[in-house]
C-alpha cells in the first residue's frame, strides 16, 4: 500500500516547508523571524504561514524521526538515564515540566504536568520505559517523588542522586528555555506538550556533539542529518 503524500495540494515545495519547519524547531526564533529570514531568502509567506506549517507538519516530521530513533537505540543497552523537571509558567500558573535524557545527551521522553508529586512522576517512568525499555541506571536529583514512584515499579535500586551527577539533564534544559523566551512563553499546556515533543525529536536528529569529532567528521555527520532531513514524509 502506497504511503500518503503529505504535502499533496499544498502549492509550496517540501523543501520549503522543511526547511520553514527545520528554523522554527531548531532556533530560538520568533514566528515573525522566520518570515523575515525567508524573505532574504526571496521566499515570501506569513508569520500565520510559519506557525501553520508547523502544527501540520512538526509532529509528522518528530514521529518519523522518533520511530527511526527509537528502533535503533532497542538494539543497544539502556546503560543510564537521567531524569530531571523544571518549573514552567503556562499563563501564570506554575506547570513542571519532566525530561529523560540518556547517558550520550539524547532526550527520550518529556512530559508536562500540574504538580510534580508521586502520581506525576510515576505517569513520566512509565510513558519513558514503555517507549525506550528499561535502563540499569536512574539519576535524579534529591525530589522524593522520584524515590517513591520508583519504589511502586521496583526500581529503587537503580536510583542515583548527587552533587553533580544530573548536569546532563540539567543542560538538555537549555535549548527548551531559549525556545521559551522567544515564544514570550507557553498558553496552554496541550502546545506546551506538543512542542517539547517535536524539539526534542529534531534536537536530537542534529545533535553533532561536534566536540567529540574533527571537523571532517563532524560535517560529514551534518551533511547526513539534513540529508536525511529531506528526505522525511518522501514517500
Amino acid at each position: 500500500m502506497m504511503k500518503k503524500d503529505p504535502f499533496k495540494y499544498f502549492h509550496s515545495n517540501p523543501e520549503i516547508i522543511r526547511l520553514t519547519v527545520m528554523m522554527n524547531v531548531c532556533f530560538p526564533l520568533s514566528l515573525r523571524n522566520v518570515e523575515d529570514l525567508l524573505h532574504e531568502r526571496g521566499i515570501d509567506l506569513s508569520h500565520e504561514t510559519v506557525r501553520y506549517w508547523w502544527n501540520r507538519f512538526g509532529p509528522m516530521f518528530a514521529t518519523e524521526i522518533r520511530r527511526k530513533r527509537v528502533q535503533q537505540m532497542r538494539s543497544y543497552s539502556n546503560w543510564q538515564w537521567h531524569l530531571d523537571e523544571v518549573f514552567v509558567k503556562i499563563s501564570g500558573e506554575q506547570h513542571y515540566f519532566w525530561r529523560a535524557v540518556d547517558h550520550e545527551g539524547e532526550v527520550l521522553e518529556s512530559v508536562v504536568t500540574k504538580t510534580r508529586d508521586r502520581k506525576a512522576a510515576l505517569k513520566f517512568l512509565k510513558k519513558s520505559k514503555k517507549r525506550h525499555g528499561r535502563p540499569h541506571i536512574l539519576v535524579t536529583d534529591k525530589l522524593r517523588s522520584y524515590g517513591a514512584a520508583m519504589k511502586d515499579i521496583g526500581n529503587a535500586d537503580k536510583q542515583e542522586t548527587g552533587r553533580w551527577l544530573n548536569n546532563r539533564a540539567e543542560n538538555s534544559h537549555l535549548p527548551f528555555r531559549r525556545r521559551e523566551r522567544a515564544m514570550l512563553r507557553f498558553r496552554q499546556m496541550r502546545c506546551l506538550q506538543k512542542f517539547a515533543s517535536v524539539q526534542s525529536s529534531v534536537q536530537n536528529h542534529f545533535n553533532q556533539e561536534r566536540h567529540l569529532y574533527s571537523r571532517d567528521n563532524f560535517k560529514l555527520n551534518r551533511s547526513a542529518a539534513l540529508s536525511e532531513w529531506r528526505q522525511l514524509c518522501s514517500g
